[in-house]
């Protein structure tokens, strides 16, 4: 039996026709591949359907996010005898070794709970920018790429994102899946966290790549107080419920009602009103982040159905 048949590539997708053939045009053949679609408006079910029949697909009925979707495929490939699963997305692409590389790292480094390759721009002529910036945490790595002596070994960092993770079965059946009380964005940051926490490494092999095809999307630059607020959950969501430091909520709260304090006796009447909502909002979300906490401090297949 081929080795990489105990490989299971999970990939989300949702409106992903433009990156998606080559995506999955990049896998080994004899991987498994799981594609949860989240509800695409474009022709991404139908393409699968048609250039990739061998290929497992779930169609969801809404938009689950990146953590609930992939827990769906993460569930599905262990209950079917993974041994390690790959999270890919829609956007990125292997090279011909890297799944096999990857495998090798993981059975020298047991305890590593995820291994990721290097992240290439779209055309691999450059690092991924965003990946460029995760690195820096190892000086170690630093150091030996500019010495041109990178070691065959995984350099510790604490965060890389999940856009490539190569995970064993023992890390789900340690720290579970993705926490749910992230739609979209910070679960990985999360995984990470309790990765950390529970006795395993998060590592970044060196000499195995992918590209991620990101780098011409342009960002939104103009954001409305909404969507800010949106932003601002997910970064208190991330920091509170990092199970590594304590959590002081009342300290929390006499913070930000004394910003609402201060601000009203300035007649700073719009910055009171928006570090009221801060507060609202933090009021709403501290409750499900001490489950979320709790539980994530114990071992086991939170989050999944396995």
């Amino acid at each position: 039996m081929n080795i990489n048949s105990n490989v299971f590539i999970v990939i989300a997708t949702y409106n992903s026709i433009q990156w998606i053939e080559q995506c999955l045009n990049s896998i080994p053949k004899d991987c498994n591949t799981v594609i949860i679609d989240n509800n695409s408006s474009d022709n991404t079910v139908s393409f699968i359907k048609e250039k990739f029949p061998k290929s497992y697909l779930i169609e969801e009925k809404e938009n689950l996010g990146f953590g609930k979707a992939n827990n769906i495929g993460i569930s599905y490939a262990l209950n079917r005898g993974a041994e390690y699963i790959f999270l890919l997305n829609q956007d990125a692409y292997l090279e011909q070794d890297t799944i096999s590389k990857l495998i090798q790292a993981s059975k020298e480094n047991p305890n590593y709970g995820i291994l990721s390759p290097i992240h290439l721009n779209g055309n691999g002529s450059k690092l991924d920018s965003n990946f460029a910036v995760y690195i820096q945490q190892n000086r170690e790595l630093q150091f030996d790429s500019l010495k041109g002596n990178i070691e065959n070994k995984p350099y510790n960092v604490s965060f890389v994102n999940a856009a490539s993770w190569f995970i064993p079965k023992n890390t789900f059946e340690k720290i579970g899946g993705f926490d749910p009380i992230f739609y979209h964005y910070g679960e990985d940051n999360n995984f990470c966290q309790r990765v950390i926490y529970h006795k395993l490494k998060v590592g970044v092999v060196p000499d195995v790549y992918i590209k991620h095809d990101r780098e011409d999307r342009v960002a939104k630059k103009e954001q409305s107080f909404k969507e800010k607020l949106v932003l601002k959950e997910r970064f208190y969501k991330s920091k509170w419920a990092n199970i590594n430091v304590n959590l002081k909520p009342n300290k929390i709260k006499k913070k930000k009602l004394k910003q609402i304090i201060k601000d009203l006796m300035l007649l700073r009447i719009k910055s009171a009103y928006s570090q009221f909502k801060e507060y609202r909002m933090t009021l709403r979300i501290l409750p499900a982040i001490y489950k979320s906490r709790n539980l994530n401090k114990m071992k086991g297949k939170h989050y999944l159905k396995y």
